[in-house]
């Protein structure tokens, strides 16, 4: 006689497991249910907690973040008065921000808009991407604070510019023009916020808008 070959019969499931189970499902609920701006809330808290500094990694590439980070980066740039008519590019200030760059891209695609990106070139002083000769940009980080400047060797600080100020000026010696500074996390609480530069080339200075999509006392 013969063994009769079969599937494994499906063992039932555990009362434990039954239950973190359904927790999941609800947990998976709840956050279906929050807007947006409210879920990318809740995934940078969750990433946030207990750390004094992330590069936000792992809500950038998290396929729930990824799909609406770009919108609600275009969202707010909007509400602060910068169409997605109004600048030509975005470009990355460290790293961290290339997904931010990327999803800003697609989702103007969506829209029907045409939205170019780059990304600064952090061993030769230019960029890498479509050429921004003549060209309205905004650049983007992914957290920029005080925080980021003591954790990170972007050098990106909002108190006196440093290698911020050279990013300015490597964009400006492209020949484009800087109309603000957009960043998903910000560490500055003004109703106003801007960014002061000095272009080391020329000592020349400029205030540039910053633009927040959250605040650090939002998140903790």
């Amino acid at each position: 006689m013969t063994e009769e070959k079969t599937f494994r019969k499906t063992k039932p499931v555990a009362e434990s497991t039954a239950a973190t189970a359904g927790d999941t499902v609800n947990a998976a609920v709840d956050f279906a249910m929050l807007e947006p701006r409210d879920q990318l809330k809740s995934l940078l808290q969750a990433e946030m907690a207990d750390k004094p500094f992330s590069e936000l990694s792992s809500v950038l590439f998290d396929h729930r973040g990824a799909s609406i980070v770009g919108h609600i980066l275009l969202d707010t740039l909007e509400e602060a008065g910068y169409s997605v008519d109004d600048f030509d590019a975005v470009g990355a200030l460290t790293a961290a921000a290339v997904p931010l760059v990327s999803a800003m891209i697609q989702a103007a695609a969506s829209r029907g808009e045409n939205l170019n990106g780059f990304v600064m070139d952090f061993v030769y002083p230019s960029i890498k991407g479509p050429s921004i000769a003549g060209k309205r940009v905004v650049l983007l980080d992914s957290w920029l604070s005080e925080k980021s400047y003591v954790q990170t060797s972007s050098l990106v600080t909002l108190r006196n510019g440093n290698e911020l100020s050279l990013d300015f000026s490597v964009v400006k010696n492209e020949g484009a023009e800087v109309l603000a500074v957009a960043s998903l996390i910000g560490g500055v609480d003004m109703a106003d916020p801007s960014i002061k530069v000095v272009n080391p080339v020329d000592g020349s200075e400029a205030e540039l808008p910053f633009v927040e999509v959250f605040k650090e006392s939002e998140l903790h």
